[in-house]
């Protein structure tokens, strides 16, 4: 059981790298077997339904992941909305770093691939962006900021960090995430909310971001 267990989990871990660095539909089944060493046999009793199946199992492990790593920064700077903004860009360009700027966000890959997408994946991909999305906006709330003012800053961070994803995958430099960060400041420190929510003393890094 054991050893089923562990190729299960090796699936998913595999199919997770090669959604973020290939896309849902450049990935085979047969690609992400190899890879994760997982018997054909113990794949289908794992995941009956295919790869399907083990991309929802993949996409939840991700959000949860994502979740843990953003609840980590927020918690790391409680009652400070420029902190947080800062440690998010330096969290998630120091992943672009450590993958060799391999990695892309697993749900932006499959965003972008809507028309391969059941509807299953399709929503489990917009939940996971709602959800770890309203991580951001309840720090921002913690901090004084209006629910509509949260929700939107939120927002307009997540969209942000995704592009910039892009860029420094192209660009191969994570000096977008700097430029982002210091205008994102800019515009907090002019917003409404509290002026306590925007000082104070930069935090540490988080080691991993999703």
């Amino acid at each position: 059981m054991t050893r089923k267990t562990e190729a299960r989990t090796r699936a998913i871990e595999t199919a997770m790298r090669l959604f973020r660095v290939q896309g849902y539909t450049a990935t085979g089944l047969t690609q992400i077997l190899e890879e994760s060493g997982a018997p054909k046999g113990s794949f289908y009793f794992h995941f009956p339904r295919g790869k399907a199946q083990l991309a929802e199992e993949a996409i939840d492990q991700y959000v949860a992941s994502r979740i843990a790593v953003l609840r980590q920064i927020s918690a790391d700077t409680t009652g400070n909305a420029l902190d947080f903004v800062h440690r998010l860009f330096e969290t998630f360009a120091a992943e672009m770093v450590d993958s060799n700027f391999q990695y892309g966000c697993l749900m932006q890959n499959l965003a972008n691939e809507l028309p391969a997408l059941n509807a299953e994946l399709t929503e489990r991909v917009a939940r996971g962006f709602v959800d770890s999305t309203e991580v951001i906006a309840a720090h921002f709330r913690d901090c004084g900021f209006s629910p509509t003012s949260a929700s939107s800053t939120a927002a307009a961070l997540v969209a942000a960090l995704e592009g910039a994803r892009t860029i420094a995958r192209l660009e191969r430099t994570p000096a977008i995430f700097q430029a982002l960060a210091t205008v994102s400041s800019q515009t907090l420190a002019a917003s409404e909310c509290n002026p306590n929510a925007i000082a104070g003393t930069r935090h540490g890094r988080s080691k991993q971001a999703h």
